[in-house]
């Protein structure tokens, strides 16, 4: 019975608010873009957000990064046609790192340059990655053929090499490149592999690996190459030692990843006396990147959320102009035994209704609007259950937090005075 008078009283109401349908849809509209910019910048936001740390997990929430940089010192005395810079991580701090702190699990050294390469008629400029098995551990990627290098490689100081898949295209190597030769330099190396490769940037730091990389066993970069870099440019000449250029550190548990960092920093100032090296910590970047999105979206939600308080207070006036419009009605039906909260109750879902309508063409249009930013900008988004949910919510909430009002003044009209209104 009681589900039948409610049935009834909403049907009633939409045949009320069917009795103006200009008016109900102008109503509706504050709510319908409130609703809508809210999916909308939800969606947005969790998409840039997820992007960002997706970025930021391809390094390791439990690895730190540290990095030779020229110093300022270097920088400026490189100008100079006969300096030859000295900067960097060393040899025998990689050997400190990896000995003097209890909680790191595994280490991976990196020397970087690059060389013309070429296999069989074709050349272009990689950039040579001289690494330990323990890379392809801290840095996994894909394998699309053959292997990566492994301990016996760097035992025998075998002249292998392992492309990327997009520098492998380039050279028009297949999978059946696997044991052909690629020259890098003047050296011959053997393609044992071709493995997937990330690229970009997670926040201010930089993927460890490119798409243009070869790698190949650090032991054989050190002897073939050396720890001196020359780049010859038109009219000049530039010259670098550096014997490592990257250490990549995975840490037993995450939660003390932030802690060795500091660590290292400090252990680095006592052996170098110029700032020339550099510590990323992917998990701070996590934290900081969680932050701002919280940060985002309540600055995205305070934006909506005016946007749906105009919408609501749109509905209070036009129902307080209604409740003056019916006054005769509300007379009447007050005249023939309706109590007080029947009508509270009749003007309640009609507002509620109303906000529950442009609550869904809202939804409608919020979810139709990051389709189109990513079909047409490729920005991904995401959307999330309470995307859809929250806004429903808030707009069932605003017809009856702004419904309340005109209600209650509804059902304080006198039946005598109201049957007398014209």
């Amino acid at each position: 019975m009681r589900q039948t008078r409610i049935a009834r009283n909403i049907l009633l109401g939409v045949e009320n608010l069917l009795l103006h349908k200009l008016r109900s849809f102008l109503t509706m509209l504050g709510v319908v873009f409130g609703v809508g910019s809210v999916v909308a910048m939800l969606a947005v936001g969790e998409g840039a957000s997820a992007k960002a740390m997706a970025d930021i997990r391809k390094l390791g929430s439990d690895n730190i990064i540290i990095s030779s940089v020229k110093s300022s010192e270097e920088e400026q005395a490189s100008t100079t046609h006969s300096h030859m810079s000295i900067y960097g991580l060393t040899y025998e701090d990689y050997r400190r790192v990896s000995e003097s702190f209890a909680n790191i699990r595994q280490t991976a050294p990196a020397k970087l340059m690059r060389k013309e390469s070429r296999l069989r008629e074709r050349a272009m400029e990689l950039r040579v990655v001289g690494a330990t098995p323990a890379w392809f551990r801290l840095v996994p990627r894909a394998v699309v053929a053959g292997r990566v290098i492994v301990k016996a490689d760097q035992d025998r100081k075998a002249p292998v090499a392992v492309l990327t898949e997009f520098g492998a295209r380039k050279l028009l190597a297949t999978e059946n490149s696997v044991g052909e030769i690629l020259r890098i330099g003047g050296d011959e190396f053997e393609v044992i592999g071709i493995i997937r490769s990330e690229s970009g940037q997670a926040g201010n730091i930089q993927v460890p690996d490119q798409e243009i990389d070869v790698y190949i066993p650090l032991e054989v970069a050190q002897r073939y190459f050396g720890d001196i870099y020359t780049k010859r440019t038109a009219g000049s000449e530039e010259r670098e030692k550096v014997e490592l250029h990257q250490i990549i550190v995975q840490v037993d548990d995450p939660k003390h990843a932030e802690a060795v960092a500091a660590g290292i920093e400090r252990m680095l100032e006592r052996f170098h006396r110029k700032k020339d090296y550099a510590l990323s910590v992917p998990l701070a970047l996590l934290k900081q990147a969680e932050a701002t999105k919280r940060t985002f979206n309540i600055v995205l939600g305070s934006i909506a959320g005016i946007s749906l308080l105009v919408g609501g207070i749109g509905i209070m006036n036009i129902m307080l102009a209604a409740v003056t419009e019916r006054t005769r009605e509300i007379g009447i039906r007050r005249a023939i035994g309706a109590k007080r909260r029947q009508i509270i109750m009749q003007f309640l879902i009609e507002t509620v209704v109303l906000s529950m309508i442009g609550g869904l063409i809202g939804l409608g249009i919020g979810v139709l609007i990051p389709f189109l930013i990513t079909h047409f900008s490729g920005m991904p988004t995401v959307m999330r259950g309470y995307c859809v949910v929250l806004p429903l919510v808030i707009s069932m909430s605003i017809g009856i937090v702004f419904g309340l009002y005109p209600a209650l003044h509804a059902a304080q009209v006198d039946p005598i005075v109201a049957l007398r209104h014209e």
